[in-house]
């Protein structure tokens, strides 16, 4: 019988902290309500020209690695695919929408060991820095098995090279 006040103590403080954290990302979406929508998938990308499983980490204030976006989906953590195509980067993540990155929208990609609390090994996770308007963002990704991060990597430095050469030619 002593058990049972303890026990209601504990659910209450559990919804308690539930509720502030709902709320909590109720205005976390709430500010950044100006945040552009997000590119909308070509209906016909190249052949991939890098792709692995892993898991998409979150999408954060460029700089600010605890700062997720909530908007658009892009601060849940999910399963995805990212595949390196010719025209973007393109997430496909289940349990929320895809998110494509123009290749003209790619400023930067690195290894970093973690962001938006996912901390891993030394260089464990593949940063890309693009542009959403006028604000930078920083999108990680952790690859399934470590070898495909090698190929990533070089994809997506070769197509972050490419895509000025290709906004040049363009005549953008």
């Amino acid at each position: 019988m002593d058990r049972i006040p303890a026990g209601l103590a504990m659910l209450a403080f559990a919804v308690v902290v539930i509720g502030l954290l709902g709320i909590g990302w109720r205005n976390r979406l709430r500010r950044q309500a100006d945040v552009e929508p997000l590119p909308e998938v070509p209906a016909v990308l190249g052949a991939a020209l890098a792709a692995a499983e892993g898991q998409y980490v979150a999408s954060t204030t460029s700089g600010d690695w605890l700062d997720r976006i909530a908007v658009h989906n892009l601060g849940i953590r999910t399963s995805a695919e990212l595949n390196v195509h010719p025209e973007g980067v393109l997430f496909e993540r289940s349990g929320a929408g895809p998110v494509f990155i123009p290749a003209a929208r790619l400023t930067g990609v690195r290894q970093d060991s973690g962001m938006a609390g996912k901390f891993v090994e030394k260089d464990g996770l593949l940063v890309l820095s693009w542009m959403l308007g006028a604000r930078e963002l920083d999108t990680g990704f952790r690859t399934r098995r470590a070898q495909d991060k090698t190929t990533l990597l070089m994809a997506l430095q070769e197509l972050i090279s490419a895509a000025p050469q290709a906004n040049a030619d363009s005549g953008k």
